[in-house]
């Protein structure tokens, strides 16, 4: 019967696996810009349980991935277990989950992709959005810089309304709050007191800014279980509820 409903389809030599792991790797592709390598694995024993979109297994791997907001990430990997999709969708470049589910997850971003990330207009405008003595605040060149000691190093010239832009230059710690919530934490300010008022008032922003939900691809809540930094890189574990196939959106960081 597996070979009936897939032998005619027009892509030869695939097997029913194959052919979903396909168009799964087609619908996520869409979600970004531009991919290094981005495969989707999809396992089932037998094959014949595709049928009644049945899945042992569902695999994601992505490399280099640049997201449409211009937010960069070096690796992202999903894996799942027994995940259940209403098969018929598949015929039409669908890939639909009968029932949420839920990933393992690991995520890692390097130096060049946080500071690359930090400087797009995504993200300025959001850091934007604070005031410091009642004054906007713009910001230029923001660096990131991630230790050997598994601290953070954050630099960034910032103009206080139209006056010169003051250069801040903090250190600390990252840790999650609520397993979702990126905090800098032992954070070490600038000496003078103006560097200090400034460099305050935009890490308690960041720690009100970096929640994880906010940036998720559509249908999905990441909740990290441990979060390390190491090699120049940020390193995210934990897990993924998955509500429904991610889609793209035209105001989130996945569009």
């Amino acid at each position: 019967m597996v070979s009936a409903v897939f032998g005619n389809f027009p892509i030869p030599n695939q097997t029913g696996d194959q052919f979903v792991s396909k168009a799964a790797t087609t619908a996520i592709s869409a979600l970004f810009k531009q991919t290094a390598r981005l495969e989707v694995i999809v396992r089932a024993e037998p094959v014949a349980k595709l049928l009644q979109g049945s899945l042992d297994g569902f695999d994601f791997n992505g490399k280099n991935l640049l997201m449409y907001s211009g937010l960069r990430v070096e690796s992202m990997d999903f894996s799942l277990q027994a995940v259940s999709i209403d098969f018929g969708a598949i015929f039409k470049g669908q890939v639909q989950l009968k029932q949420p589910t839920q990933a393992r997850m690991r995520i890692a971003l390097s130096e060049e992709d946080l500071n690359a990330s930090f400087n797009t207009p995504f993200l300025v405008e959001k850091m934007q959005q604070v005031q410091h003595q009642g004054q906007p605040l713009r910001f230029q060149s923001t660096q990131f810089t991630l230790n050997a000691d598994k601290s953070v190093r954050l630099q960034s010239a910032i103009r206080v309304g139209e006056n010169d832009p003051v250069e801040i230059d903090v250190t600390a710690r990252l840790q999650v709050a609520d397993r979702r919530k990126i905090q800098f934490v032992e954070v070490t300010y600038g000496n003078s007191e103006s560097e200090q008022g400034l460099s305050q008032t935009l890490i308690n922003h960041l720690n009100d800014l970096l929640d994880l939900d906010q940036f998720a691809l559509d249908g999905m809540q990441l909740r990290v279980d441990n979060l390390r930094v190491q090699n120049k890189k940020l390193i995210f574990y934990g897990i993924a509820h998955v509500n429904h196939f991610p889609r793209r959106r035209g105001n989130v960081a996945a569009a």
